[in-house]
């Protein structure tokens, strides 16, 4: 229970933070509290939470009794140069030279963010320096799994044989790029975490964008139109040459053009020459130098046609123009990273329209893997996309809505040193009719095709893609590839119109009436057998109710049980007893009867292979059919309270659940005095209510 209301707890803060832009302290770490303490002290900020030891090295590899861990210490910048800076003269791509750490994906994401410098203030906060100010202590900024966290160090670097073992700038004093290497190791669990990985990943965790990458050899009829429109919106581009072995590492192909290396996408144009529209796009090679010799290079003839003469063409600054056509030939893959909202601020920043839910994969519960698996697959949590408007401006032939769609998993990273590893996952989306009202059942999902879906399930952080939809409702569903896999998940939606988001969800609600029964409307028969049972005071205990239950179920074959306990017996007399006698009377003995009766049909309706039991994935089915709706974080309760180990449902459990669920609504009815939708209890109140 404690853990419930833990995980409760987070949710109403997630819902009362949801939408701000200010940075969630790591580990509860406030970097100028901290700075403050350490100056008022004078001495030096050691971080406790990843302290300069064997542990933030790693785990195996880089482990307490790896060869490779010998003989390093950890040292201040103070103590390494006589003249330490942060940053010299701007950052740099050649601030960063990768280490004695298989970390390049991240560092080729952190030479694009140098860029651009507003990026770069968000991820590096300007003002650190070891001058003013200076306490030992730094701090930065990164998206992770849906919200930006403030990292505090130390600076406190792991070095050997004198020089710095990971990540160092050219210019021997400066420490920016390695201290930012620290703090991303203190956000994944350490060092040797961040051995392989993909540079989208580390663009996504410097942005909180959401990016999609693309095969040039299979590019898609529209991609220059895609990336036209994306640049107008803010999205950051990148392209490269594949290499075929590390000996190709960033050779210079015979026109200029550097393989296995990171190249920007600066502009996308279309420009009149000699009477013909022609694509272009401007590219820039970070070294500042080394630039394209082909058509539409520097000074070549082709600009001597173009009509529009705004294009600058003739610097030599790493810059330069190359038409589409060639692009396609000439480099492998585009990397597309499109901002959310909270990214930047400024004009012509942001302008994707962008939501965001976080939702869990349990098992017996929402864990249902995917459509080959039709027994489970419904359970699945379902997120509700609705595509008011078509965008304007869309290529001849083209009308729809662009959806852009991220399913990303909680990282395992901080969680390799105990095996951990991440799930397959992938998504559906199904078109949703006007007359289908919450959670989509499995007619829709078992009995239609999806509209699209990811273009295959894979072990990647995360699954993004780009879609084309007419307007209308769509149904989500976001699952890993087998079912029974626990995991967490941020599905993230973008669009460029304005479009309605939600969790796809019943609203909470039971059938607790009263029954209007009169004692005449009983049966005789019915009541010569209540007589019998209930004892010269004609009424039934909770003890005689336990008793009544078990014989009566028990001789039936089937139905499995374990036996009814007293809880759910007492539950039953809390929520029939009308007059407050503690016992069932036989008007509300008859009405526990029909209920009894109700259940077990509906009971073994979903006992689909007449096993006698209930899978827990359709509990959700079975209890609406009973006559009571629950969401998904609900369910999730019931199932780990009710189901056994194997993730079974016997009678017994299932009457108790709906027992139990009419006797909390009714609680809480009852307590609802103003009709509002909430309760508000003072401690008495609580314990009394959840000891009953």
């Amino acid at each position: 229970m404690a853990s419930t209301a833990a995980d409760l707890a987070r949710l109403k803060t997630r819902e009362e933070e949801e939408g701000s832009l200010k940075a969630v302290q790591f580990q509860q770490q406030d970097f100028q509290q901290l700075r403050a303490e350490s100056l008022n002290s004078g001495e030096l900020f050691c971080d406790p939470v990843f302290p300069a030891d064997c542990e933030s090295l790693g785990f195996n590899t880089l482990g307490r009794y790896s060869s490779r861990t010998r003989g390093i210490e950890w040292k201040r910048p103070t103590e390494l140069s006589s003249d330490p800076q942060f940053i010299v003269d701007g950052a740099k791509r050649t601030d960063i030279c990768q280490g004695a750490l298989g970390d390049c994906w991240l560092l080729a994401a952190l030479a694009s963010l140098t860029l651009d410098p507003q990026i770069l203030d968000r991820v590096v906060p300007p003002g650190q320096s070891f001058s003013s100010q200076y306490a030992g202590i730094f701090h930065f900024q990164f998206w992770q799994f849906g919200e930006w966290v403030d990292v505090v160090i130390d600076d406190r670097l792991p070095v050997k044989d004198g020089e710095l073992l990971f990540v160092h700038s050219a210019e021997g004093r400066e420490f920016w790029s390695a201290l930012l290497e620290k703090a991303y190791a203190k956000v994944s669990g350490s060092y040797e975490a961040l051995s392989g990985g993909s540079s989208l990943e580390g663009f996504e965790d410097f942005t909180g964008g959401i990016s999609e990458s693309y095969d040039l050899k299979e590019a898609p009829p529209s991609l220059f139109h895609i990336m036209r429109r994306g640049l107008r919106l803010g999205s950051l581009m990148g392209c490269s040459i594949d290499i075929s072995s590390s000996s190709e590492t960033e050779a210079v192909t015979g026109q200029k053009l550097v393989k296995g290396h990171a190249y920007s996408i600066t502009a996308v144009r279309q420009v009149h020459h000699c009477g013909s529209l022609v694509e272009l796009l401007r590219i820039r090679n970070p070294w500042g130098q080394v630039e394209w010799t082909g058509a539409w290079s520097d000074g070549s003839k082709q600009w001597d046609g173009v009509v529009e003469k705004d294009l600058d063409h003739s610097a030599d600054d790493g810059e330069f123009w190359m038409c589409y056509a060639d692009f396609l030939r000439q480099f492998s893959r585009l990397d597309i990273c499109n901002l959310s909202p909270d990214a930047l601020s400024g004009e012509g920043r942001g302008l994707w329209r962008y939501s965001q839910f976080e939702g869990v994969w349990r098992v017996g519960s929402t864990a249902g893997g995917c459509r080959n698996y039709p027994a489970t697959f419904c359970s699945n949590p379902q997120f509700l996309v609705r595509l008011l408007e078509e965008d304007e401006g869309l290529q001849e032939g083209e009308e729809g809505c662009t959806l852009i769609l991220g399913l990303l998993q909680r990282d395992a990273r901080r969680e390799r040193r105990y095996g951990g590893d991440l799930n397959t996952i992938g998504f559906s989306i199904y078109r949703v009719p006007p007359q289908c009202k919450g959670h989509v059942g499995p007619d829709l999902l078992l009995g239609e095709a999806a509209v699209s879906r990811s273009r295959s399930f894979i072990n990647l952080r995360e699954v993004s893609e780009r879609f084309l939809l007419p307007p209308g409702e769509y149904a989500v569903i976001p699952s890993t590839f087998e079912p029974h896999r626990r995991g967490s998940f941020l599905l993230r939606v973008f669009t460029e119109k304005q479009a309605h988001t939600s969790p796809l969800e019943e609203q909470l609600t039971a059938d607790v009436q009263e029954s209007d029964d009169e004692e005449g409307d009983v049966d005789p028969h019915f009541r010569r057998l209540f007589l019998q049972i209930s004892g010269n005071d004609s009424e039934v205990s909770v003890s005689e109710l336990q008793h009544i239950l078990d014989r009566v179920v028990s001789q039936r074959s089937d139905v499995k049980t374990d036996g009814f306990s007293l809880q759910t017996c007492r539950d039953i007399i809390n929520l029939l007893d009308t007059d407050g006698s503690g016992k069932l009377d036989l008007k509300e003995f008859h009405c526990l009867w029909t209920r009894v009766q109700k259940y077990l049909e509906v009971f073994q309706r979903f006992d689909s292979d007449a096993s006698g039991t209930m899978s827990s994935h359709e509990m959700r089915a079975a209890v609406t059919a009973a006559g009571l709706q629950v969401n998904s974080v609900l369910l999730q309760q019931i199932v780990s309270r009710f189901s056994d180990q194997s993730f079974s449902v016997d009678f017994d459990s299932f009457l108790g659940c709906l027992i139990r669920l009419q006797l909390l609504l009714k609680m809480f009815k009852t307590l609802d005095v103003k009709k509002e939708g909430k309760i508000h209890l003072d401690l008495q109140q609580w314990l009394c209510l959840a000891i009953s």
